[in-house]
């Protein structure tokens, strides 16, 4: 999944529940903040057997009370970003993924199973188990729940699931996951299409040999070969239900017909959003969910140093205010976390990205490789933890593979990045001059929040020392992935941040970097196309043994950042957030990466 200049920075939903995550915990600070043992041998205690999958019994409603909640009243939300899609099919991102867990249903999700927001398993959630299959997994049978209802009152039926799985395959459906076309298709990249070119509104359907609804409650998946992980990638947000009678094509990204405990009052794009109860939402179907929060007003371009200020002054209205994505901003970190009359109103956790600053492998200058070389010599990553708020809230980056998925090797750091994190800019230099390429132009594409141009005006610093000609340009927070997953964008280099959609690097590795997925809105940001590492997608995938396909893909991964040089590692993200003194049900879930919306209450 993606992140925004973070993608969690900002991201998409992610699973952190890799079988042994390698946890750091907090140190220093940006400057000097001294270190936490505690909070160090707490985080390093936040670890996560593998998420099972649950049966009917696991899969029934309601969910469990939190202890202490109570409904009623009206929470303040503050947002530094607006959402610019609510259709589930387009979600893929961390802000609009947590608030999906309001809005959004899908067969399956993920069900806590401690208060601390650290264990979890895979549930049915319109569906009455987490699914079933007799042959390894090339088929899975799932069969509805009674009483599921879209927000209008009409029932939820398998022609919904089937409208829903048929439309993923329209042009305009372009920013969600594709896993689930790409197994059905039993094709990689976007040639999944052509097994339904224009979706279902044609009056065309897939057929009965992919995905049959014998009736009104069942639904079979038939895939080519075994896909035993569909229960986590039909958790995703991007494969939540849409209605059939009430899709809108185009517009549903603006209103959609919801399933969750919370709908749409109103939403003005870059200002606010209203939700209200979904008085359709039946707690009796939901074992994951709770409605206890009567109203959330959403307040959007709040930054997170004026979110931070607000809700530590803890006055008014912000009593009752939270933020589901903003962290404590950089200057405020260190002091938050180390006062103790904050502590029941802080969260900590690890995310489940990896930043990485992505070399452009479409342009012509990109493709010397002792330029690319240069690059990842000269960039200094310093600039993005400090940005960020330090250690506190980052951890310089060796590889693409996080600490929380399997595969994770800390001493991979072909670069010195651990060592050297401000960068090498002498022997930058001296492969400028190899390459006859000192002076060059190298066009530096950052997103418009405090933090991106702090790091990149510094980033930028420090490739001039090594000989480039940096020029710095603007893009838009709201559309920041948007544009840099654009082929044709101008950008030589950009940053992104990319987390495990579930405990596997099968889901980093092969989005991000299979040249056969390159396409306008795809998440191959590098457009890197290489056969060595197209090959080897297809060679781990096939393993079924998760300890040596953990082997293979960290393999793979020191091969793309070591030898092919499309992207330059930066940082693994942490999180710290805040809450005024009157919301309860407070708690860092590590599947969604940040606040738990569901559990939310006032005091």
């Amino acid at each position: 999944m993606t992140s925004r200049g973070g993608r969690h920075a900002y991201g998409a939903l992610s699973v952190l529940a890799a079988g042994a995550l390698v946890l750091t915990g907090c140190s220093k600070g940006g400057s000097d903040s001294g270190t936490n043992g505690k909070k160090d041998e707490q985080n390093a205690k936040r670890q996560q057997a593998s998420v099972r999958f649950g049966d009917a019994a696991d899969s029934t409603g309601p969910a469990a009370d939190v202890p202490g909640a109570r409904p009623g009243g009206t929470m303040e939300v503050l947002q530094r970003d607006s959402y610019a899609h609510l259709d589930p099919a387009q979600i893929y991102i961390s802000d609009e993924g947590s608030l999906a867990n309001l809005l959004h249903r899908g067969l399956t999700g993920y069900k806590a199973i401690s208060d601390d927001g650290t264990r979890h398993e895979v549930v049915g959630d319109l569906a009455t188990d987490s699914g079933t299959t007799t042959d390894g997994g090339k088929t899975w049978k799932y069969t509805l729940k009674d009483g599921i209802k879209f927000q209008d009152g009409t029932p939820i039926t398998s022609k919904d699931v089937r409208h829903t799985v048929e439309r993923l395959f329209a042009p305009f459906i372009n920013q969600g996951p594709t896993y689930l076309q790409q197994w059905l298709a039993d094709s990689p990249g976007t040639a999944y299409r052509k097994l339904l070119k224009d979706g279902p509104y044609d009056g065309r359907h897939l057929p009965g040999s992919v995905l049959e609804t014998p009736d009104a409650k069942t639904v079979v998946f038939h895939f080519e070969t075994a896909h035993p992980d569909l229960p986590y990638a039909l958790a995703m947000a991007g494969y939540a239900i849409v209605s059939e009678k009430g899709d809108t094509k185009e517009k549903y990204d603006k209103a959609p017909v919801v399933t969750g405990p919370y709908k749409i009052q109103s939403f003005k794009s870059g200002k606010s959003m209203v939700l209200v109860r979904n008085t359709n939402w039946d707690p009796r179907t939901d074992p994951i969910r709770h409605q206890y929060v009567d109203r959330f007003n959403f307040t959007f371009n709040q930054q997170y140093e004026t979110s931070t200020k607000a809700l530590l002054a803890d006055g008014g209205a912000d009593r009752t205010g939270i933020s589901f994505n903003n962290q404590v901003d950089a200057g405020n970190l260190s002091k938050v976390l180390r006062d103790p009359k904050m502590k029941s109103r802080t969260v900590s956790g690890y995310q489940p990205y990896v930043g990485q600053m992505n070399v452009n492998m479409s342009h012509p200058a990109m493709k010397d490789r002792t330029v690319r070389e240069a690059i990842a010599y000269a960039l200094p990553v310093t600039p993005f933890v400090r940005a960020f708020g330090g250690t506190d809230a980052m951890e310089v980056a060796g590889g693409l593979i996080s600490p929380t998925v399997s595969g994770y090797d800390a001493a991979f750091d072909p670069w010195g990045k651990k060592k050297k994190p401000s960068g090498d800019p002498d022997r930058a230099r001296e492969l400028l001059k190899k390459a006859g390429k000192v002076g060059m132009k190298l066009t530096f594409g950052y997103i418009n929040t405090p933090e991106g141009q702090q790091y990149s005006t510094a980033m930028a610093a420090g490739l001039k020392k090594a000989g480039f000609d940096v020029q710095r340009q603007e893009i838009p927070a709201e559309t920041y992935y948007d544009q840099v997953s654009k082929l044709d964008n101008n950008y030589d280099i950009f940053h992104t941040a990319w987390g495990a959609d579930w405990p596997s690097a099968s889901t980093v590795l092969p989005p991000l970097y299979d040249g056969r997925v390159i396409a306008d809105g795809a998440q191959n940001y590098s457009q890197v196309n290489d056969s060595k590492v197209n090959s080897e997608i297809d060679r781990i995938n096939r393993i079924t043994d998760p300890v040596k396909s953990a082997a293979e893909w960290e393999k793979l991964d020191q091969y793309l950042v070591k030898d092919v040089i499309n992207v330059i590692p930066t940082a693994y993200y942490k999180q710290t957030q805040i809450a005024g003194s009157k919301v309860g049900g407070l708690v860092y879930d590590d599947v969604i990466g940040g606040i738990d919306p569901r559990r939310l209450y006032i005091k």
